[in-house]
């Protein structure tokens, strides 16, 4: 059974107005002062409809801005994002294909074709699939589409690490000292990482998002990470050159978005901090970045419109730096479209990039110089993913049975996809949402991210919301003390085991419950039209006794017994609490409660008497589970199975797949091999991740059950061990 208290889908969809900005020529909205940008093309008016070629929530961000401007959007999808939010949204929308993005969002000419038949004169590649494709820049070209992003030629001198590495060297930009050469036989790379010392970096030359990236410690290492990485590389870019870079010690990764139209006006947009990560990858931005130096930040956002210039840039991009102990900054990469993080530059700019975009695609020049710009503020961006944190950031698609993010306002900025009741699928990125805010100052805005990440209500899939609540809530964190190593450095704090769950919060999870039950039971009483049926109620009233019940709950992975007795339906005293790992204490509470449960606003809502103290809570129940979201804290409570369920047995313990399709890349082991604990048997990709799977315990392998580049189903048993049949 599953029930949530929300039957219509509804979107909150944010307001993309930043914090209120007294000058209206930079305020999302406002009257900026736009102008075409040669005296022959002044008669140039903005687009009339543009295709966007994405999914998800960049889809509906453009679609947003593109609205407030008159412009139609035309949306394409894959069939299985035929209900999806960016569908609902656009003007227009049109099936280019399956599941799988290379029958889909990848295919090029079907998506011109989509653009040509609907009239559309322009095409938003958002971020990710085609964004960064100097083939597909040329087609639109080709095709006589404006494509919104910069120049081919940029896309190509930026997308081969090696060459733009060589271009910003000539610029006087920068640069980690490495090997960007084209011999890539392993014995030249194993060399020049000798030759630079070790820890040494490779990385994927066409790479990005974190794919194809291997940090070298040992030198023994080197032919099995460079192995590996080649193979993630081939995967995800067609292309397995690597480059080699010294590793910088806990650098930060700090990054500067730039602009520039069609006229060479460049300009920056100052600098976010993105360096606290997962598997290479942001989960929480901010701008500006903390603790930089004036000087520091004056010479690195020189250096970024130094590289956009250097390349003939046009649009929104993004140039990235690391910086080590002493804040020496090296170029990186330039990301060549509008990137994930860009909502909080708009939160301290009061600038909207997309409509940036849009007018500077269409001919326009910047409507300000840089001395017009000035950043206000503090801006935080939390990226709210579908993963298991706790089984290293695993993606965990499913449906969001219940969504309740919190209240948009001037000052809380979500960017979603998705709806209530929508499907996060595996084929595609695990993000539901971003959860972006803004105040005065770095503190004031921290409070606000841990707060709305405290009231974003999401069950029914796993997610990293309070994973984002304990890492924001960080000593160090707090601080500003960040580095891209920080998730390692911080993991016993971050991962620690769960406290066990207050006796109030256990309380709360009894009175939901009961409140449950008593709310069915009312439920069962109106249908069958008989209000004092014995037989639908939750009280269980005996003649010339008290009524005692005995509740097991779990909590926090620990079994709890409450002895509870009732005074009416909607009130109860919790008598005797007795939590299981504690065989000799049992809590006398003799605590009143009352909790009820009414449906409001499409949400079941439970009002509570907790003794003397009175909440309120949101409650969602999916099969055995009750999701609590309230004030004191959110709680998972679940019931117990009655003991007559057998648990079936998980057969292959540690040798079953991931959770959601993969590829095998390689089979390590053969039947009859003795395998050790810890030894790597397959390595699988999916999911934008390479996963390898390991030896549970010392095994000998009976069976083999897939090979190199079989397709695995969710779940799947991979390798049978003997120890797994005794």
């Amino acid at each position: 059974m599953a029930f949530v208290g929300f039957l219509e889908k509804t979107c909150r969809q944010p307001s993309l107005r930043t914090a209120p900005w007294n000058r209206s020529n930079l305020t999302i909205g406002g009257h900026q002062k736009w102008s075409s940008s040669t005296p022959a093309s002044r008669d140039l008016k903005m687009f009339d409809k543009v295709l966007i070629a994405n999914r998800g929530e960049i889809a509906c961000r453009v679609m947003r801005t593109a609205k407030r401007l008159g412009i139609k959007t035309v949306a394409v999808y894959s069939e299985a994002d035929k209900n999806a939010l960016h569908v609902k949204m656009a003007d227009e929308s049109h099936c280019i294909g399956p599941a799988p993005s290379s029958q889909s969002y990848l295919l090029q000419e079907k998506i011109i074709n989509v653009a040509k038949t609907s009239g559309a004169q322009a095409i938003h590649p958002g971020y990710g699939f085609l964004s960064e494709n100097k083939d597909f820049s040329n087609l639109c070209a080709i095709s006589g589409l404006e494509f919104i992003g910069p120049p081919a030629t940029a896309i190509e001198q930026m997308g081969i690490k090696r060459v733009s590495k060589q271009i910003m060297s000539a610029s006087d930009v920068p640069v980690v000292p490495g090997y960007y050469g084209d011999d890539q036989s392993s014995q030249k790379l194993k060399m020049e990482a000798d030759k630079l010392g070790y820890p040494v970096l490779l990385k994927a030359d066409l790479g990005g998002g974190g794919k194809g990236m291997r940090i070298v410690h040992d030198p023994k290492d080197f032919d099995s990470l460079l192995e590996s990485c080649k193979s993630e590389s081939k995967a995800a870019f067609g292309d397995d050159k690597v480059l080699v870079e010294k590793f910088v010690d806990t650098p930060r990764h700090v990054e500067v978005q730039v602009f520039a139209d069609k006229e060479g006006n460049t300009i920056h947009l100052f600098e976010r901090d993105c360096s606290v990560q997962r598997r290479h990858q942001k989960i929480i931005e901010e701008a500006p970045a903390p603790g930089l130096r004036p000087d520091v930040r004056e010479r690195i956002c020189t250096a970024a419109v130094k590289a956009a210039k250097a390349v003939g840039y046009v649009g929104a991009g993004t140039v990235e730096f690391i910086l080590d102990a002493d804040q020496n900054f090296y170029f990186m990469e330039m990301n060549t479209r509008l990137q994930v993080e860009h909502p909080i530059t708009e939160m301290i700019t009061g600038v909207d990039l997309v409509e940036w975009q849009l007018k500077v695609a269409a001919g326009y020049s910047l409507p300000v110089e840089q001395r017009d710009l000035q950043a206000r503020g503090h801006a935080f961006e939390a990226r709210i993913y579908a993963e298991n944190p706790h089984q290293d950031f695993t993606p965990s698609p499913g449906t969001l049975v219940y969504l309740n993010p919190p209240v948009p306002s001037e000052v809380v900025r979500i960017d979603t996809g998705v709806m209530q009741g929508d499907v996060v699928s595996h084929f595609y990125d695990p993000m539901i949402a971003k959860l972006v805010v803004w105040s005065e100052d770095r503190t004031s805005a921290l409070k606000r991210l841990t707060s709305a990440l405290h009231n974003y209500q999401i069950a029914g899939l796993e997610t990293n919301v309070d994973f984002l609540g304990k890492l924001a809530s960080h000593p160090s964190f707090i601080s500003g003390d960040v580095h891209t190593g920080f998730i390692p450095q911080h993991k016993e704090d971050l991962f620690a085991k769960p406290v066990p769950m207050t006796t109030q919060g256990i309380a709360l999870g009894c009175a939901a419950l009961l409140a449950w039950e008593n709310y069915q039971y009312s439920l069962m009483r109106a249908f069958e039209k008989d209000p004092y049926s014995p037989f639908n109620c939750n009280s269980g009233k005996r003649l010339n006794a008290e009524s005692l019940r005995r509740i097991q709950l779990k909590c926090r992975e620990e079994d709890v017994t409450l002895e509870v007795s009732y005074m009416d339906e909607n009130t109860f005293v919790i008598q005797k609490l007795h939590r299981a790992g504690d065989s000799q204490a049992v809590e006398i509470l003799d605590m009143p409660v009352s909790g009820k449960l009414v449906f409001e606003n499409g949400r079941l809502c439970l009002t509570t008497h907790l003794g003397n103290s009175y909440t309120t809570s949101n409650i969602a129940i999916i099969d055995r589970t009750i999701h609590i979201f309230s004030e004191l804290g959110n709680y998972q409570i679940s019931i117990p199975a009655p003991h007559f369920y057998k648990a079936r047995r998980q057969e292959g313990g540690g040798t079953r797949s991931p959770v959601y399709p993969s590829v095998v890349l390689k089979v390590f082991v053969k039947p009859g091999e003795k395998v050790e604990k810890g030894n790597p048997l397959v390595t699988l990709s999916g999911m934008k991740m390479e996963t390898t799977i390991v030896a549970p315990a010392d095994s000998i392998i009976k069976e083999v059950l897939f090979s190199d580049g079989d397709n695995v189903p969710p779940r799947s048993r991979l390798v049978v061990l003997e120890e797994e049949d005794t």
